[in-house]
């Protein structure tokens, strides 16, 4: 589980938590994941990916965020924009995270567009075709403010 944490300490040691107390902000998600998202089953851990948080904070977040495979490894993400509600702004900037289990590797996209902008389009490398992947967004502000991430799914990569 360690290993899966790893290559996103750099985003949740800036938007996990309020990163105040004695725990950092890295400490607090591993706490969250070993909590809330690990399944033990026959003394097998496994990780349960739509409990999974990329990011956690006090942003206001996606409403009705989706994510739809397009042919030559690309993933076209949408959502409403909701820059009205609480402390969201239209210039929120939206970001992704894409893990495949079967590499056991990440792609982080960030400054992907405006929260205005209600879409933005990833691509992901040719070897990631025909691989399932599975998707979180958050939105962030500033360099310590952001949603929480929520869990688009597991996608098949075009």
């Amino acid at each position: 589980m360690i290993n899966f944490l790893q290559p996103i300490k750099n985003i949740q040691s800036r938007y996990f938590g309020s990163g105040s107390g004695s725990k950092s902000r890295v400490n607090m998600a591993t706490s969250y994941t070993i909590n809330e998202a690990v399944q033990v089953t026959a003394n097998v851990p496994s990780l349960v990916y739509n409990k999974i948080l990329i990011t956690k904070g006090n942003l206001a977040g996606f409403q009705n965020p989706s994510a739809v495979p397009q042919s030559g490894q690309m993933l076209s993400l949408s959502w409403e924009d909701n820059s009205i509600q609480g402390n969201a702004k239209a210039t929120d900037i939206a970001n992704a995270v894409c893990y495949c289990e079967e590499l056991g590797t990440f792609e982080i996209f960030q400054s992907l567009n405006d929260r205005s902008s209600v879409t933005a389009d990833i691509t992901l490398a040719p070897y990631y075709s025909g691989k399932e992947i599975h998707v979180w967004m958050y939105f962030n502000i500033e360099e310590s403010l952001a949603c929480n991430s929520p869990y688009l799914g597991m996608f098949t990569v075009l």
